[in-house]
């Protein structure tokens, strides 16, 4: 396995150049004060199917044109906001989709993807939907996972690198990034070490869905056997990968989100920042919170808000116990 660095993001950005949506890194003036640090916020909700995922997708699909080994069909599997991405990418290249679904599934995810003209298949659980996934690689199908390909992972890379550039000379304590698979994660802590390594990149998961923590506690990849139930659905993964997993063992620190914590800190970001986010957004945001706590001094912090596909049943929970 090649070892990535931060030239194979800086590649993924030039070939994504004028492709993608430059997000805004924006800030709340309220917040800085409410909790006495600096936030900057990466916003990848407002990127193309509304997530980061487009980016590693399209990276991917433009890498293979790049060696002539463009696919006339690309599978996919997928809890949400990968699935949209890939069905974007392909809509933009050409290229057949077909998406291997749970059935859990947000239907604003399902039914973006759906619009965006990729061919669905429901299944009983994530793991039926890699299965089928793998198999259909078998007819000729290419397979875009949603973390474990290196040029997944150096597009995804680009949107922490867009910020780091976006912020010149403000240098940031630490990175804060939400953590599934592990691709975001992966492609954050070597855009941010490459750019500057003695800043701090840290991750936020669910408490309910901590496969990537205790893997990185034990030493050893922890698969769980079903989807976690957390509200966070970007982060229903069943494991990190052998590749996300020797990366993020150099993360600096990692923190368990709770559900409620998960309720509050959306809420909360939607009517600090006036942005619409998912709730995957506040895992990093969070591990952001239960991290200063422990600082002695005023820090700036650059908090990556992953996407902003929520569905109707999820917008009624997070906002029926005020946190405001």
């Amino acid at each position: 396995m090649k070892e990535l660095g931060i030239e194979d993001i800086r590649s993924a950005a030039q070939r994504l150049n004028g492709k993608l949506i430059h997000t805004p890194v924006l800030q709340s003036s309220q917040l800085n004060d409410l909790l006495g640090h600096e936030f900057y916020f990466k916003c990848e909700n407002f990127q193309h199917i509304g997530a980061f995922k487009a980016r590693g997708a399209l990276n991917t699909l433009l890498w293979l044109k790049e060696q002539n080994r463009l696919p006339e069909k690309v599978v996919a599997y997928s809890s949400g906001n990968h699935a949209q991405a890939v069905a974007w990418a392909c809509k933009q290249l050409g290229v057949k989709a077909q998406i291997f679904m749970p059935g859990n599934v947000s239907k604003v995810k399902s039914e973006g993807t759906r619009a965006l003209g990729a061919e669905l298949t429901f299944t009983s659980s994530r793991q039926e939907a890699e299965a089928l996934a793998d198999e259909a690689q078998l007819s000729g199908a290419y397979l875009v996972p949603p973390y474990d390909h290196d040029q997944v992972i150096c597009g995804q890379g680009t949107a922490a690198l867009e910020a780091m550039e976006a912020l010149g000379g403000e240098s940031v304590d630490a990175v804060f990034v939400p953590i599934g698979g592990g691709g975001l994660a992966t492609g954050t802590l070597l855009a941010v070490k490459g750019f500057k390594p003695k800043i701090n990149v840290i991750a936020g998961e669910p408490e309910a869905g901590n496969d990537a923590i205790q893997s990185l506690r034990s030493g050893a990849i922890v698969r769980l056997k079903e989807s976690p139930d957390t509200l966070a659905d970007g982060a229903r993964t069943l494991s990190l990968s052998p590749r996300t997993f020797h990366y993020l063992k150099k993360l600096d620190d990692y923190f368990e989100v709770t559900e409620e914590e998960i309720l509050e800190w959306t809420q909360k970001l939607i009517h600090f920042v006036k942005v619409q986010i998912e709730p995957t957004s506040a895992l990093p945001m969070a591990a952001a919170v239960k991290w200063l706590k422990c600082q002695d001094q005023p820090k700036k912090v650059l908090v990556l808000l992953s996407g902003g596909n929520m569905d109707l049943e999820t917008h009624r929970k997070i906002w029926e116990t005020s946190y405001i």
